[in-house]
């Protein structure tokens, strides 16, 4: 059986998980112990519990395999998938076990794919890791865990191509959204782990392509400027990585979803999961209101903050001494942990691309975004890359938002990645990137 890409099909079937592919804003909270939630508890699968340290194991080692029927909302379809429990790395650098699932392409020796394998970054965005696309994939139903069941749409045109899809859960055991180092240390030991399983049918030397838009473009972004120091052996793997729908530098998102109707309810979810992340308690600087927020939040999906806050803004949630989240020292060190205009540029070929339709246009001196995301911080990242040599092409839309530009990134995103694969060279628009928004550290303020 032979497929043929149809832009027009593959643009009907990522309308269904157009409107989820989402993301969010900065940093820091409460430093209470993290406490599984009990649905995401009931799964052995998910525990090492082994004698040997898992400090003994190197990132990307081979903990438990099993092999299962994919799952979409609990519906399960003629797809097979292996799920690997593997060691990596969290954000302080500490051993951690995580899970990726390895899809199977139906037509095992067919395709341009064969072969060849896409890592594919969720757009989950969720602080309750009952709602990690591997659960969804075994066949667990939340509301969160919509989000991944509906990018079976975004995957199954790859699938059909021949490529074996890897789908790491991006945020870690913890559900540590927004905190993008982890995110890449999570999606670079997967690859390791994939290709490390006899059961997936990948090899050492199988080339990898890398794709995440929005909450999968924090992971994709960040895998791809850690791989040369974290993740050499899978650099070389790597043929490019195509992102879009960028989160660049948190602090300036804080400042502009400010008051937002619709995104501004994402912040607090990303400040409580980098601050989850880095261990840091941010209870002694919210006002009862903010802390109040916070624990509606502490296990919440994008799901159950979308359009829900309307108007929030870090002044309702601080005590007013604190006001400026830049009087706090420990969230101008959060802050500037997650910027990726502070990390090394990739060494791989980069697709990515970045809505720009005016909303919110000169809110807090950043500029036009696409309501969520700012497309000056992302232009110098892309300008950043290039002045250190990395081939990048970039593609602004001018009328498009966050939802929407997700459509013709992804149906470029295919193609280009087919011609890496094929090996033909990288396009680079390098010199035609206009300028942007500086993406220099925060500092603490008086």
């Amino acid at each position: 059986m032979k497929f043929t890409f149809r832009p027009l099909a593959v643009l009907a079937s990522l309308g269904i998980t157009a409107g989820l592919l989402s993301l969010a804003a900065p940093t820091a909270t409460a430093a209470t112990p993290v406490s599984m939630p009990r649905a995401a508890a009931t799964d052995s699968f998910y525990s090492y519990t082994g004698s040997t340290p898992l400090s003994s194991f190197a990132p990307g080692a081979i903990l438990k395999t099993r092999t299962i029927t994919y799952h979409a909302v609990g519906i399960p379809l003629p797809l097979t998938a292996v799920q690997l429990l593997y060691r990596s790395t969290d954000l302080n650098g500490n051993p951690s076990a995580n899970v990726t699932s390895v899809i199977k392409p139906p037509l095992l020796n067919t395709g341009k794919g064969k072969g060849k394998a896409i890592s594919y970054q969720s757009a989950y965005d969720s602080l309750n890791p009952a709602d990690s696309p591997s659960r969804s994939i075994a066949g667990d139903v939340s509301l969160g865990g919509l989000i991944a069941s509906g990018e079976t749409a975004v995957i199954t045109p790859s699938l059909l191509q021949g490529y074996t899809v890897i789908v790491p859960d991006t945020e870690g055991p913890d559900a540590v959204f927004a905190a993008g180092p982890a995110y890449g240390t999570y999606t670079l030991d997967s690859a390791r782990a994939a290709l490390k399983s006899a059961s997936t049918g990948l090899k050492s030397t199988t080339k990898i392509a890398m794709l995440g838009y929005s909450g999968g473009a924090i992971a994709t972004g960040w895998a791809a400027q850690l791989a040369p120091s974290y993740a050499p052996d899978i650099n070389k793997n790597l043929v490019g990585a195509a992102e879009g729908g960028l989160l660049v530098a948190p602090a300036h998102n804080l400042k502009y979803v400010s008051g937002s109707l619709v995104w501004a309810g994402v912040a607090p979810m990303a400040i409580i999961g980098v601050a989850r992340a880095m261990n840091l308690d941010f209870t002694p600087y919210l006002s009862s209101y903010g802390q109040q927020v916070f624990a509606k939040l502490k296990y919440a999906s994008i799901s159950n903050a979308l359009a829900q806050y309307p108007g929030l803004t870090w002044e309702k949630m601080a005590k007013p001494e604190y006001s400026n989240p830049n009087r706090i020292q420990i969230f101008v060190d959060a802050v500037n942990k997650v910027n990726r205009g502070q990390a090394a540029s990739p060494t791989i070929p980069m697709f990515i691309a970045q809505g720009s339709n005016g909303v919110l246009e000169g809110t807090a001196g950043f500029g036009v975004g696409d309501g969520v995301m700012i497309a000056g911080d992302v232009r110098t990242l892309a300008r950043q890359f290039c002045a250190d040599g990395t081939t990048v092409q970039y593609d602004q839309y001018s009328l498009l938002s966050h939802f929407t530009g997700a459509v013709p990134w992804y149906l470029k995103a295919l193609s280009w990645i087919d011609q890496r694969f094929a090996g033909t060279s990288a396009p680079n628009n390098c010199g035609s990137i206009a300028p942007g928004n500086s993406l220099a550290p925060e500092q603490v303020a008086p």
